[in-house]
């Protein structure tokens, strides 16, 4: 599909999911247009055919005219030929409208999550996201898919009902009051099935929200012997799912049972009718047979128009949740102010911490809370609305986008994607293109600065070299040998690795970034202490002539840091090396988890 230009915000589309709804038709005007006319075309075409079909039995059955009977047979084909190729055309166009739709809705959630960005998990729950995806956007495109044969349906509805009018008036009556009280019966209980529809949404919703925090925390529910506990919370959530179920099903029980009773007594009426008025000679056997080809056809349609009224009703329900998430606005505003490049390499300071990074530098930053951590590397990182400055200069004033382009944070929520592993540590490097992981060692071919330069593109070989390199830095190598396709091989989310390998994994590709200023949150808590001390050594070299950051309690790598801060209470309290701050007793504490008896 084409691309397309993001609606204002402000865009009344956008504002309800009716008109949600009206603007991905409006979208799709074209092909919506020739569904809809296509479905018009292919349904009249079968309603003139019991006319037809009448007709060849009065005027060729019973009139004994070969001649007639001919004609009105290859007036049936005729029809039939028409119903056949506007029908193909019907059901293309409808399958246009129905991705169409699915694939704009995917585009405009995603483009609206990428906007959000980190404030996403802090708005909305995982598992809404994952049904709006999963879910939502299907029932909108079958929505639209199902208006090509609804609206032909209506159409047919008014014009055979016309055409029994002019026959026989009583029986064109007995059509005409019968389908509007058999629609309205069904469309009382469609009213019902929405506000159950709705209520199941959301019981789905919190179901899946409890099934992606089981995932996320199995290894630690393992860890503390909380799977029964929340296997019975899932089984009593999963109970209240099944129940809203039953409960829908009962209301959708009765609209199919509705559908098929309403417009079938219908018929039987009709046909009774006519048979009657074929008896006393009011009518011709010729006219009977068409009336009863009409009635059937009548049925068909209103379980079609019901259908398409159904189909609305759902998306109604899944526009509403698309809509829901659409509605929402980044809370962090981006500046117009482009960075000076060497006034954006400056020192990195926090007014309300106190904590300064100077350029080029390797900083550790230990924090007696450990909630403070995550403050300060949001705060960095602007992630939240802070004053911090680079430079001299509020990160408020740059585009959020630059922003995120020269720091980047790397916390414990960082996560592989699915993939192949070369494309998730280096997207641009030879790896991504279908380079292979079988040589992981061997030279750097970095420059003086180990890294390159900036505003030159790296050829195959210097990727090739930066990616061996940041394997080393992080002592990843092992991980990668490990595996059978090496950096080709496809992993699902990085669930195949273990806590210490995906930390690993996270820095290469951290390093790979290559940042103006790297923030590491606790970068090596799942590592053990040999191979902690190897990434220890190697980072601040790999890291020269960028600042890097790494707010931790490890000992071994603030050993290895060009400078120390310690952190307390949100605010700096001690700055020096790690050997120095050793004698105070407070960052003893924080470091060595030494307790001082009062």
């Amino acid at each position: 599909m084409r691309p397309f230009p993001e609606p204002d915000p402000g865009e009344p589309a956008l504002g309800s999911p009716g008109r949600y709804l009206l603007w991905l038709a409006a979208a799709h005007r074209a092909s919506a247009v020739l569904a809809v006319g296509y479905g018009v075309l292919c349904t009249l075409a079968q309603a003139f055919v019991p006319a037809a079909i009448g007709r060849g039995v009065d005027r060729g059955l019973i009139a004994g005219d070969r001649g007639a009977l001919v004609a009105w047979c290859a007036v049936v084909l005729g029809l039939g030929v028409t119903q056949a190729v506007t029908g193909t055309l019907r059901d293309r166009c409808s399958v246009t409208n129905r991705f169409g739709a699915s694939y704009r809705t995917m585009q405009l959630v995603t483009r609206k999550a990428a906007r959000l960005g980190a404030e996403l998990p802090l708005r909305v729950s995982a598992g809404t996201v994952v049904s709006v995806g999963a879910t939502d956007i299907t029932r909108i495109g079958a929505a639209l898919e199902s208006t090509a044969r609804g609206g032909g349906a209506v159409v047919s509805i008014a014009v055979v009902a016309g055409v029994m009018l002019t026959v026989s008036w009583q029986l064109g009556l007995v059509a005409l009051v019968g389908v509007p009280l058999s629609a309205a019966a069904i469309a009382a209980l469609m009213r019902l099935l929405h506000a159950r529809q709705h209520d199941l949404r959301k019981e789905q919703g919190a179901l899946a929200d409890l099934a992606v925090d089981i995932v996320d925390g199995l290894r630690v529910l393992r860890g503390i012997g909380g799977e029964r506990v929340f296997a019975d919370r899932y089984r009593e959530r999963s109970q209240r799912v099944r129940q809203e179920g039953v409960r829908v099903a009962g209301v959708e029980s009765g609209v199919a049972a509705g559908r098929l009773l309403l417009p079938g007594l219908l018929v039987t009426v009709i046909v009774w009718l006519g048979a009657h008025f074929v008896g006393t000679g009011r009518m011709s056997p010729g006219a009977l047979v068409a009336f009863y080809g009409y009635a059937v056809f009548l049925a068909d349609q209103l379980r079609r128009a019901t259908s398409m009224v159904d189909q609305l009703t759902r998306a109604f329900v899944a526009a509403r949740m698309v809509t829901d998430l659409l509605a929402m606005e980044p809370g962090l505003g981006s500046g117009d102010l482009e960075p000076d490049p060497r006034g954006a390499r400056g020192a990195l300071r926090d007014p309300e911490s106190g904590l300064e990074i100077p350029p080029d530098r390797f900083v550790g930053v230990a924090c007696a809370r450990p909630d403070d951590m995550l403050l300060l590397a949001d705060r960095l990182g602007r992630y939240v609305d802070s004053p911090v400055t680079l430079d001299g200069t509020p990160l408020a004033a740059f585009p959020l986008a630059e922003v995120r382009r020269r720091i980047l944070v790397v916390d414990h929520d960082a996560r592989l994607f699915s993939g192949g592993l070369g494309s998730q540590l280096d997207p641009h490097g030879p790896a991504a293109a279908g380079g292979t992981g079988g040589d992981t060692g061997g030279g750097t071919g970095e420059g003086a600065d180990g890294r390159p330069a900036e505003g030159t593109g790296d050829s195959a070989g210097d990727s090739a070299d930066r990616l061996r390199r940041a394997l080393d830095t992080a002592s990843a190598h092992d991980v990668v040998e490990a595996l059978p396709a090496g950096l080709g091989q496809e992993i699902t989310g990085g669930r195949e690795f273990s806590g210490g390998q995906r930390q690993r994994l996270n820095l290469v590709r951290a390093l790979l970034t290559d940042p103006d200023t790297l923030v590491l949150v606790e970068p090596t808590s799942a590592l053990d202490a040999h191979t902690e001390a190897r990434v220890a050594e190697r980072l601040g070299a790999h890291r020269r002539g960028r600042s890097t950051v790494v707010l931790t309690t490890s000992p071994i790598l603030l050993d290895r840091a060009d400078h120390v801060v310690l952190v307390e209470e949100g605010t700096v309290v001690a700055e020096g090396r790690h050997g120095e701050l050793l004698a105070d007793p407070r960052y003893r504490a924080v470091v060595t988890r030494e307790v001082t008896v009062a």
